[in-house]
Formats: structure tokens, sequence, C-alpha cells
């Protein structure tokens, strides 16, 4: 047998001198190491990512002609008294949308969205993830920034900038899924993937209350153009920093390499090119989480769109305070989150668990309990504190379900790990598309129960996503997913 392989040979597993040095090799700290690294810069992407996804939400409140739409300056609840605006400086311009033409330009991003998905984890495993992802939000950035010329042009080009959004930011998740199929160790899995996807939690957080600010002090205009140039400062980041696998990056240390490397030898596909296409479409595993999936979503969507329209229309809190309330629920997403994927871990390596029941027990925390907050939000009427405390609540809980059915696919099948977010997160893409447009056409009157209609229905749906996940997850790698004979 042939004992003469280099070092650098990290991809050939057939070569016993490699074999022995990954079978040795000692876990890599995580201070300062070049997987953690890649989470962090992860983290700012999708906060990026996402504080261009949501400001538009908040920016809609005030780009509105409230002159002209009878219920704009009304509440169903009292308004609450909010600090004189400065006049000087709002210069922007305002327009005549009704409620439907709002739910489509609120749901337009989605439509490019989903169009990106299948392919993004496609083109991310065949090519490499880096610069994908990279040009993709780089995309939603440039046209963030010309966000103004489009409104002022009519809605019919706004929402066509917003879908051209979407299309740059469709292949972000499956591309990230696809990166960490080759960064991510098993059993640091929770932990890597939730610091890097509570970005999208932080950037919601952080744009929500500073879109409020900007609305307030400046102009809605001001709103693209801050987070444009933020996502600019990310691009040049992640250019100079990232690397498509451990093998190429040229920091890494050559323990953290090899820890790596064996920890994932019987996990992945030993080629790029063979996609079994059939196997993963009749996979039910994979089905549960697309029902998980589009089930989270409808709510966390349905919210993330409306949450300041609901703030303004019902419970009168002003622009000001809007953009701090209605981030109220993803701080506290976030905080579990993050918290959760420790957890997970911990019950994973020191406790034992089997992963199965670690995936499905923060599946079911993170989508029984916010339906449960949804409903009891619906009848709070005016009380502030308590309507506020409930969907603060319900938000909060779904952060735990980033541990659950959200990287499972990295369980199941991780050499098509962004191929089968592609898949998820196109069917998870629907709720963003139509939740918004059904949820202004059912509360066309702004009234209490037509909210509570909205809340009615995303709670149903997101307890029937949990049930099924339960039934049909799993949490090993699929016999279909790996083609090396190997001894488990």
């Amino acid at each position: 047998m042939d004992h003469s392989a280099s070092d650098t040979e990290t991809d050939d597993y057939n070569r016993p001198l490699l074999q022995r040095k990954e079978e040795n090799a000692e876990k890599a700290p995580a201070c300062c190491s070049a997987r953690y690294g890649l989470s962090v810069l992860a983290c700012y992407g999708f906060f990026v990512a996402y504080a261009l996804r949501v400001n538009l939400s908040v920016a809609m409140v005030d780009m509105l002609n409230t002159t002209s739409s009878s219920n704009a300056s009304q509440s169903v609840c009292p308004r609450h008294t909010s600090p004189a605006r400065p006049k000087h400086n709002h210069t922007a311009s305002v327009y005549d949308w009704d409620s439907e033409t709002q739910g489509w330009i609120l749901g337009s991003f989605f439509y490019g969205y989903i169009v990106t998905q299948i392919p993004g984890g496609y083109l991310a495993r065949k090519y490499g993830a880096k610069w994908l992802l990279g040009f993709g939000i780089l995309c939603t950035v440039i046209f963030t920034l010309l966000t103004p010329v489009a409104a002022d042009l009519g809605a019919g080009y706004l929402i066509a900038v917003r879908v051209l959004e979407g299309i740059g930011e469709g292949v972000t998740f499956p591309a990230m899924h696809a990166m960490w199929a080759s960064w991510a160790p098993p059993m640091e899995r929770s932990r890597l993937l939730t610091i890097s996807y509570t970005g999208a939690q932080l950037g919601t957080v952080v744009a929500l209350p500073l879109s409020g600010m900007i609305c307030f002090y400046l102009d809605w205009t001001y709103v693209f153009y801050v987070f444009g140039v933020v996502g600019m400062v990310w691009f040049v980041l992640w250019a100079a920093l990232v690397s498509n696998t451990p093998s190429t990056h040229p920091r890494i240390s050559e323990q953290e390499r090899l820890y790596i490397a064996a920890s994932l030898k019987n996990e992945l596909s030993p080629t790029s090119d063979y996609i079994p296409w059939g196997s993963i479409l009749t996979s039910l595993p994979l089905w549960a989480i697309v029902v998980a999936h589009f089930s989270y979503n409808w709510t966390f969507y349905t919210l993330l769109t409306l949450l300041p329209t609901y703030m303004n229309d019902i419970l009168g809190f002003s622009i000001q305070q809007n953009g701090m309330l209605s981030a109220l629920p993803y701080l506290g997403c976030w905080l579990l989150a993050l918290l959760g994927g420790q957890l997970a871990d911990y019950l994973r390596e020191t406790c034992q668990f089997r992963t199965v029941a670690v995936r499905k027990a923060f599946t079911l925390i993170g989508m029984v309990g916010p339906a449960l907050f949804l409903i009891a939000a619906g009848f709070t009427n005016c009380d502030y504190i308590m309507a506020v405390a409930f969907l603060t609540a319900s938000s909060s809980l779904g952060g735990v379900s980033a541990s659950g059915f959200n990287i499972n696919h990295l369980d199941i099948a991780p050499s098509y790990a962004g191929i089968l977010l592609g898949i998820t997160n196109s069917f998870a893409t629907i709720p963003g598309m139509v939740g918004p447009v059904i949820a202004r056409a059912l509360t066309k009157s702004n009234t209490m129960e037509e909210w509570r209609t909205v809340f009615y229905i995303s709670a149903g749906i997101n307890l029937f996503g949990a049930a099924f996940f339960t039934l049909f997850g799993q949490g090993s790698v699929q016999p279909w997913a790996v083609h090396r004979t190997h001894s488990q």
C-alpha cells in the first residue's frame, strides 16, 4: 500500500498516512478559529440580508399619504403621544397606495426570492458558495440603494426592484448551508449554524428601530441609503477573509483543518457531480422539514412584514415607538436561538441525546409555543403591554426551532444540504408571497376581529407543521446521501 501521501492532500481519503492523522486529530479550539470566524462573518451577512429585507416594513408607514387615507392617522386603540417631528428634514415623497397595493409591495420581495432557492443550492455545491453568497447580497444592496428612485417612478417599479432584491437574496441560505457542509463538525453544527443564522434576527432587531429613528429625524429615503452602505462594508470583508473550504483557507491551523476533515469524512459524498434527485424528492424526512419550514415561515413572515402596520393601525404607536416595539419579538428570537444552539449541542455531545430527539423537541417548543401566544395576542384588545408581551413571547419561542427543523438538512444529507435547503426554502417562501397579501385582504377595515383571524390562521398552520415534523422527521444521514461504503 502507498504510504507517501503528503499533509496537503486533504481530500484523498484513501491514503493511510492522512487517514491516521485524521483519526488522531484533536478537537481544535473554538477561540480564534477559522470556522467560528466564518460563523461571525456569516452572521454579519445575514444581518445585512434581513436589514435590507425588513426596512421597507417600517418605511412603508412613512411613505403613505396620510392626508388622503382615512384610517392612516387614526387607530383602533387611542394613539400614543409622541414628540413633534422635526419638519424641516421631511422632503421625501409620499404616495397614495391602498392596502392591497401595500400588500403586493411588501410581498413582492418573495417572488424573486423563491426563484433562486434551488439553483442557489445547486450552484453552491458545484462551484462553491463564497462568491455566490457574496454577489447575491451585493445585488440586494445595489437594488436597495435604488429603492427611493423606484418608488418615485411608481408602485410597479418598486415591486420590480423588490423582486430583483429577492432574486439576489434567494441564494443566501442554500449557499450558506452548502458551505457549512464542508466547515461544520457534526457536534458543533447547532452552535455554528445558530451563530450564523441569528444574524437574521439581529438584522431585524437593529433595522426596525433604526429605520423608525431615521424616518423620524430624517426621512424614509435615508433608511435605504444607510443600510445599503452597511451592506457594501460586509461585501468587502467577506471577499477578503472567507474561503470555500478548510483546505483552501490560507490562515487556518493544521490542527483545525485535520479536525474538520476527520469529523466529516464519513458524512460527505466524494463527488460533486452526482445528485440523487429521485431519492431526494421522495425522502419523507425531507418533506417533514418542508412542512415544518412552510408552517413556521407563515407566522414569521406575516409578523415580519405586517407588525409595524399592526402597531400603527391597531395599537396606535408612532413611527418612532413603532420600530422599537416591533423589534422586541426579534430580540427575544435572537437570544433564544443562540442559547438554543448551545443547549442542543450540549444535549447531543455531553448528555448523549439522540439527534432526532433534540431536533423534534426543539421544533415542538419553537412552533407550538408561538402558536399559543399568537392566539393569546388576539384577545388583548387595547392592553398594549399584554399585546406586545404576547407577540414578543411568540416570536422569541420561535427562535428555539433554529436548532430543530431549521438545520436538520445537515443531519440527513450533509453533502446535499444546500440543495435540500433550496427545496425546503422554496416552499417556505410561499408564505412570504401570499401571507401579507392574504392578511391585508382580511384586514381591510382594520378591526380587532379581522386581525384575530390573521393570528388564528398563522397559529393553526404552525401547529400542523409541528405535528408533521414530530411524526416523520429523522436525525441521521440517509442512505442515499452517502455513496462511499464505510463503517458507522
